[in-house]
């Protein structure tokens, strides 16, 4: 049987206005439904079906991809490339085949930042074919669905802000935190930072403010993004260097619990980190009444800043049921974790950084470092860039120096009596051996950085110049 969200779809299309073309009672086919998306103008974009014969939009350039992994960004590489993407294969074998409700919510995002866009959907809606429209921006609201949380829809969306004909100021209701996707605390402290690299001076108009707070599994959250918008972006950009971690920072937040929470929390965390690092200061963020959302929760957010301004995050939330000691020992090790990593990107923003490498101007060239090993995501993501785009990357690894530990001074092996205090043989060649597997091991642990460089596309906002 077909999802519930694909049954939604079948008498509406993804802007919510009634289909003029209902589906066919014949066999699913990838383009047996016909959906229209009503445009700023309120005038419905026709898409003609095959069957009967009508003139279809010029899809010579459509670009093909199967599964619904990666799909949000799929969608965002059809508007900046102003390539048709069609996409098979959506959960063919599962239960509930076809659209979720959360990638049919981002559908219709996408149709409010738009106009002109264009979408067929199969009867199954396991296939969909996306054509782009042009991106308007504005003011923008939108609630989310509750199986997903605000992060899903955001994240994507900070690669196509820039680039709206006007300044993008998008409200999103529902789940602020959750553990499977990015908070919106950490796109505030290290997403804005991260798109900023590539804005230059309009960096300073990026603002993302947190105006409640929503836990699974009832949400109830809200926050506000602002993003200017611009022509070009910053070419050039060589992030390089990471540096050494100079201070940590974090957010502990409560929502319809005690307070007390928050501390603990705050203590769980620091019983980690001070054994590293002097400079740490994390915060309590106590909400109360209609700022606390529907349901209660707590959680925490790490971040680790270097000397040349390279962001590292980690967080943990209490959804399912968790103590606040084992939160912030979580968050603390995940901390840990991704700085042993390495690089100048945060891992949940390097598909950014890769994407804005290409997107800057011609006549330079980009390099950022990243921490290793690639994720299944970051590859596939680079794939879609070489799909799209036809570009490829010069990849190069920059392995990481291990310092090594101090040696023991020679005084300690000899007694006051001048004697040798060494065991003997065999515990010695033990000793030795022990030390030789610790190094094995601790070499293992230090994964390789890489350094990744591309000559821009020069890509030009044209909207922007349009008055």
């Amino acid at each position: 049987m077909p999802s519930s969200a694909a049954v939604a779809l079948r008498g509406r299309c993804c802007g919510c206005a009634p289909s003029r073309a209902p589906p066919t009672t014949g066999p699913p086919s990838c383009v047996s439904t016909t959906f229209l998306i009503e445009n700023k103008h309120n005038k419905a974009v026709p898409m003609a079906n095959n069957k009967d014969g009508k003139t279809m939009p010029n899809l010579s350039r459509t670009v093909r991809s199967n599964g619904h992994e990666q799909l949000p960004y799929r969608l965002i590489l059809s508007l900046l490339s102003h390539k048709p993407i069609r996409i098979d294969d959506i959960r063919p074998d599962d239960q509930e085949p076809g659209l979720n409700e959360a990638e049919v919510s981002f559908l219709r995002l996408l149709e409010k930042l738009t106009n002109g866009t264009t979408v067929e959907i199969s009867y199954t809606g396991t296939s969909l074919l996306f054509v782009p429209g042009t991106l308007t921006g504005g003011s923008i609201t939108h609630q989310t669905p509750l199986s997903s949380s605000i992060g899903y829809f955001l994240t994507p969306i900070l690669a196509i802000a820039p680039f709206c004909k006007h300044d993008l100021t998008l409200i999103l209701k529902g789940i602020t935190t959750t553990n499977d996707s990015l908070s919106v605390d950490v796109l505030r402290v290290s997403g804005l930072p991260t798109l900023g690299i590539w804005l230059g001076e309009n960096a300073a108009k990026l603002e993302l403010k947190i105006s409640k707070r929503g836990h699974p599994p009832e949400g109830g959250g809200e926050c506000c993004f602002k993003c200017p918008s611009v022509k070009v972006i910053k070419a050039g950009v060589n992030f390089t260097e990471s540096g050494r971690i100079s201070k940590i920072r974090g957010i502990a937040h409560s929502v319809r619990v005690s307070p007390q929470l928050a501390n603990r929390l705050v203590a769980s965390a620091r019983s980690v980190l001070n054994r590293y690092i002097p400079d740490i200061y994390i915060y309590t963020d106590v909400y109360r009444g209609s700022e606390s959302g529907k349901s209660p929760g707590y959680g925490l957010t790490l971040l680790g800043t270097s000397t040349t301004t390279a962001l590292y995050t980690a967080e943990a939330v209490s959804y399912p049921t968790s103590t606040p000691e084992d939160i912030g020992i979580l968050a603390s090790r995940r901390l840990l974790q991704q700085i042993s990593r390495g690089g100048c990107i945060d891992q949940g923003f390097e598909w950014l950084g890769l994407l804005f490498l290409l997107l800057s101007h011609q006549t330079d060239i980009g390099r950022i470092k990243i921490g290793g090993p690639f994720t299944e995501a970051l590859v596939a993501w680079i794939r879609d860039l070489k799909k799209v785009f036809g570009v490829q990357f010069k990849i190069a690894p920059v392995q990481r120096q291990i310092i090594p530990e101090a040696a023991h001074d020679d005084d300690n092996d000899v007694d006051e009596d001048g004697d040798d205090a060494s065991n003997d043989d065999e515990e010695s060649d033990g000793q030795d051996a022990k030390v030789d597997y610790l190094k094995q091991k601790s070499n293992k642990l230090v994964s390789c950085e890489y350094l990744i460089s591309a000559v821009g596309l020069g890509w030009i906002n044209t909207a922007k110049s349009a008055k």
